[in-house]
């Protein structure tokens, strides 16, 4: 698509010149009024059009984001409202998803991500919905886009990282998050404690949580959760579980990060 532009321009400013010649030499009531007309209407109207359409298409239909954000680092952002801007491509609506970005050096701010989602995903972004997300450092307008090109590893860590800036986990759940046994646990118990964290309630439970030789241990522990997480961690659900093999004292569930 951007061949296509770059013909128009030429195209157009081709038709340009004999439309300005045209209109100083004529000797006619109306000189600018004449055939070459049809070249500063393509500068003016389809060109720029082109272009905005080829930008769209490349940043939310492509292989990756948009060139400025390829690269850019990776934060966490959440939900906060998303609304359409009245643009669909292929039935997909363009929305506006703005976003409470934490940075996994402890800043935040609100930025907002313009971009294609298909209507089956419409459901699953919601007020509380934590996305990674890429940003570029120093900009002011505020813009991020969704981090659909970062693997899995790197949106876990850029997780982890943002919730240990946050206070939200200590130290010891990032080592254990980074260097823990991965294993299989079972949701005994689950229950609200009344008490918020942060932004986050407080939620009590109970873990059956599987050894590499096979053996079982039962821990509970209480820990803020965000909204989104905690319908992943309801009793007799099967989860993702790490914890340091020399010690037992404390299991981290691992939640999707888009959760």
């Amino acid at each position: 698509m951007k061949y296509l532009n770059w013909l128009f321009i030429a195209v157009g400013v081709g038709l340009t010149i004999p439309y300005v010649l045209t209109g100083l030499e004529a000797d006619t009531p109306m000189p600018w009024l004449n055939g070459w007309m049809v070249g500063p209407i393509l500068l003016v109207t389809v060109v720029p059009m082109l272009f905005s359409t080829s930008r769209l298409l490349d940043g939310a239909l492509g292989s990756g984001p948009p060139k400025e954000f390829r690269d850019a680092p990776v934060g966490i952002g959440t939900v906060v409202s998303m609304e359409r801007t009245g643009l669909t491509v292929n039935d997909a609506p363009q929305m506006d998803i703005l976003m409470d970005v934490s940075t996994l050096d402890g800043q935040s701010f609100r930025g907002v991500a313009r971009q294609l989602v298909d209507l089956s995903e419409l459901t699953l972004i919601r007020p509380g919905t934590m996305l990674p997300v890429r940003y570029l450092p120093g900009s002011s307008d505020g813009r991020v886009v969704i981090a659909s090109d970062a693997p899995p590893e790197e949106m876990q860590d850029a997780m982890n990282r943002v919730r240990l800036a946050k206070g939200e986990i200590t130290p010891k759940q990032l080592r254990i998050a980074e260097n823990g046994y991965e294993t299989r646990a079972v949701v005994l118990q689950t229950r609200p404690t009344g008490e918020i964290r942060g932004e986050h309630a407080v939620v009590a439970y109970t873990l059956r949580v599987s050894r590499p030789d096979g053996s079982t241990f039962d821990i509970a522990q209480e820990k803020p959760m965000p909204p989104s997480v905690v319908p992943h961690v309801q009793p007799g659900m099967v989860v993702r579980a790490q914890y340091l093999p020399h010690d037992e004292s404390e299991v981290l569930v691992i939640t999707p990060a888009n959760a």
